[in-house]
């Protein structure tokens, strides 16, 4: 046999002899009529050392490097992916797609031909009672077509990302289990009282005054479905929105049959064009939530950029703890969301609902002490969650950080040179989350859902609400006379502590506590709206 390349980081692997793992997953072996079943895979290919550092500079200083040069100067070489491709249709591979920069190749292939063709043993993968077809050991590529190639992603589909709303229930009122499903219809709306209003929402952060509808701007959600046209109609009737359906548009990213709508969906999009209602919103619908699903969403967004020059903000509600993410498909979506960065595109992603310690299901507590990928990424907004309490005129009464929300040290990237200021700690690793925005369930967001009204919430509220302001904060520049945002970290952590964020100082996700300054409970804050504006148009 020709030399390999094994990737050794594409996988955790399994024991050899079927049982259970140390973490719970039962192991058995795979029967010969799966070989059968298809799978999803993306080869990841890197671009030079050099243009990488060169992007990730840019980003740091809050650049925005135009799309030509990204998909020429920062993109991978034809030379390196043509016999990456050609290699794959040698051994039965179909090519789904290859990105617009040649970072990355879409393929399916049946189980035994993928066996056969990366080196790769399939057992059969039991997690959380759902059986999975999956590799046991790394996958390896000839040497000779796999220079730039530095991960393949899916051959874990036990492995994926998780959501991060909450439906509050009558089984969950007072104790919330994460399921949404069986929601419970709330009371009778009482003014700045939960479940809450658009209207509460906007007013609460100081964006009530603005003359601001996101006029010009489109907003990204990434995610495995679409919401109910119903659903969203209701919700902007009874918030008094004048959004309408054809300002919403649904990709089916893989063309396939989607799932159910859940609850996230619909909260992403409700909330972002509540925010935002002049602008437009486009759902990608990655159909599953596998991480090369997710990476062939985030790759269309990617192409659809010089298309949609206002898309500029994309809110992710999705997450992982950093312990249980493979370093491949990390060094695959940091690619990504490196790139997105560099165009001007701020992806606000939440930080997650099981506060510092979360499992492996991205609801429970017990788990290490981590961050959630992909929040804890250098090149996105990582968003973290309070709990608010208005009073009965609409005003603040108190912002506390919300238990659950998730925050901590990320375990692959180093400290980014704009994360400082008061309350940083001293270290080298990333901190998450960097800002905050109303996220408990019980002091939750009013949703419409499956044609009842609900109430809900999780950084999976804070997130889109984000994507919803920056919308609005980008419509103020180009009105200005001004570019849209580049990277917006670097622009906001110099300014906490001053009239744009208040400071959120109270409250614990677990292991970590609010306090004076930056924390990991809720990062440099909350947004005043109107106060950030005006910083960011000097």
């Amino acid at each position: 046999m020709n030399h390999r390349k094994v990737f050794h980081d594409s996988v955790v692997e399994l024991p050899e002899q079927p049982g259970v793992t140390p973490s719970g997953l039962k192991v058995n072996a795979a029967k010969p009529e799966q070989g059968n079943e298809e799978m999803t895979l993306s080869f990841s290919l890197a671009i030079p050392q050099q243009a990488h550092d060169e992007l990730e500079a840019a980003v740091a200083r809050g650049q925005v490097v135009p799309l030509k040069d990204l998909n020429t100067k920062y993109a991978v070489a034809e030379t390196e992916v043509d016999p990456l491709v050609n290699w794959l249709k040698t051994q039965g591979y179909t090519i789904i797609r290859v990105g617009q920069d040649r970072t990355s190749v879409f393929v399916r292939a049946k189980v035994s031909q993928i066996e056969k063709s990366l080196g790769v043993q399939m057992v059969r993968v039991t997690k959380n009672g759902i059986t999975y077809t999956a590799a046991r050991n790394a996958p390896s590529l000839p040497a000779d077509i796999a220079n730039s190639v530095h991960a393949i992603v899916g051959l874990q589909p036990f492995r994926h990302a998780h959501k991060h709303s909450r439906l509050v229930t009558p089984r969950n009122r007072h104790g919330l289990d994460g399921k949404a499903s069986a929601g419970v219809t709330p009371a009778p709306n009482i003014a700045n009282a939960p479940p809450y209003l658009v209207s509460e929402i906007v007013k609460a952060y100081n964006a009530d005054q603005l003359t601001l509808t996101g006029k010009g701007q489109t907003i990204a959600i990434l995610i495995d479905t679409v919401p109910a046209d119903s659903d969203l109609q209701a919700f902007w009737q009874r918030n008094n929105l004048p959004v309408s359906l054809t300002q919403v548009e649904k990709i089916n990213v893989n063309g396939g049959v989607l799932p159910a709508v859940e609850g996230e969906e619909t909260l992403d999009v409700e909330w972002s064009s509540g925010v935002a209602p002049a602008a437009n919103v486009r759902v990608y619908a990655s159909g599953s939530l596998q991480f090369a699903d997710l990476d062939n969403a985030l790759d269309k967004i990617l192409s659809d950029l010089e298309a949609e020059p206002g898309m500029r903000q994309l809110s992710v509600s999705l997450g992982l703890g950093d312990t249980f993410m493979p370093a491949g498909e990390v060094r695959t979506q940091h690619q990504k969301f490196l790139r997105l960065a560099a165009a001007g595109v701020n992806v606000f992603v939440s930080s997650g609902d099981a506060g510092s310690n979360p499992d492996n299901t991205g609801h429970g507590s017990g788990g290490p002490l981590q961050a959630e990928y992909s929040s804890s990424d250098s090149a996105v907004i990582g968003v973290g969650g309070t709990s608010l309490v208005l009073n009965p005129a609409g005003s603040v009464s108190d912002e506390t950080g919300w238990p659950d929300g998730g925050g901590g040290k990320s375990a692959f990237f180093q400290r980014p040179v704009w994360q400082t200021g008061p309350g940083v700690p001293a270290g080298t690793q990333r901190l998450v989350p960097d800002v905050s925005l109303a996220a408990d369930p019980n002091q939750g967001a009013f949703i419409f859902l499956n044609g009842q009204p609900q109430q809900i919430g999780g950084t999976s509220w804070s997130a889109p609400v984000w994507a919803g302001f920056c919308a609005l904060i980008n419509e103020a520049r180009i009105a200005a006379n001004k570019p849209a945002l580049g990277f917006l970290n670097p622009q906001i952590y110099p300014l906490a502590g001053s009239a744009p964020f208040r400071d959120i100082v109270a409250g614990s996700n677990g292991a970590f506590d609010a306090g004076s300054g930056y924390d990991m409970v809720t990062g440099i804050g909350v947004p005043n709206i109107a106060e950030l504006i005006k910083a960011l148009l000097q």
